[in-house]
């Protein structure tokens, strides 16, 4: 529900950087979550996690992309872009010191790839002196039977190395891996995998939650690296 129960001062030190305090002590993560098609982001809605985030911040389109890149890079997904751009607008404008935005997607499917790039692209246009980092799932052949997954992944790679300024990388194949060889979870489920890249993800950016003296803002990560 959004409400701090614990007593650790050095939780709430900087939560503003990823939340926004709302009435009655409840926090609201900054983030924006979108998709071409209503099924996976209903399945957010209806989750545990759900009623945690902004109803407004919940941007989807009907029709899906289909696997194809360019239906998420040039038609379906420009079109929906609109919304998020000005979502991320209102996010941007509720920030007392932008550094910079956080992307999470597939290079596998058509709107990770297509509608993902493109939005990396619109940010870099507005904001040319903000830091765009990427969380990009590879696909694999091994772990996937749709076909046209590879061309999704170098036309993405392509924009992601003119538009953005880190990106990190992760492989579908190792995360099966590292689920089956040493966490012996023989049929890992996307809980299992996600869980994995939230675990990465949390120890990337724990120098931006917690009160520290290395690496504390995206700067000085991307120069780091």
């Amino acid at each position: 529900n959004g409400i701090y129960n614990e007593d650790s001062d050095d939780q709430l030190e900087r939560i503003n950087v990823f939340f926004n305090e709302a009435h009655g002590g409840r926090f609201v993560p900054r983030a924006i979550l979108t998709d071409l098609e209503p099924g996976t982001i209903d399945t957010v809605k209806n989750g545990l996690y759900g009623s945690l985030f902004c109803p407004d911040n919940y941007i989807f389109g009907q029709s899906g992309a289909g696997n194809n890149w360019a239906k998420g890079h040039y038609t379906d997904g420009a079109e929906l872009n609109y919304s998020v751009l000005e979502a991320v607008r209102k996010e941007a404008e509720n920030c007392d010191c932008l550094q910079g935005f956080q992307i999470s997607h597939s290079l596998g499917g058509g709107t990770g790839s297509g509608m993902g790039t493109l939005l990396v692209s619109k940010l870099k246009d507005e904001y040319p002196d903000r830091i765009v980092e990427n969380f990009s799932i590879l696909p694999s052949p091994k772990v996937s039977d749709i076909v046209v997954e590879p061309y999704n992944a170098i036309l993405s790679i392509h924009h992601l190395i003119e538009y953005a300024d880190l990106v990190q990388v992760f492989d579908n194949e190792a995360l099966y891996d590292i689920n089956a060889r040493t966490l012996h979870i023989q049929k890992p489920t996307y809980l299992d995998l996600n869980h994995l890249v939230s675990l990465a993800m949390s120890g990337v950016t724990c120098v931006f939650r917690f009160p520290g003296q290395i690496n504390n803002d995206v700067k000085k990560l991307a120069v780091n690296l």
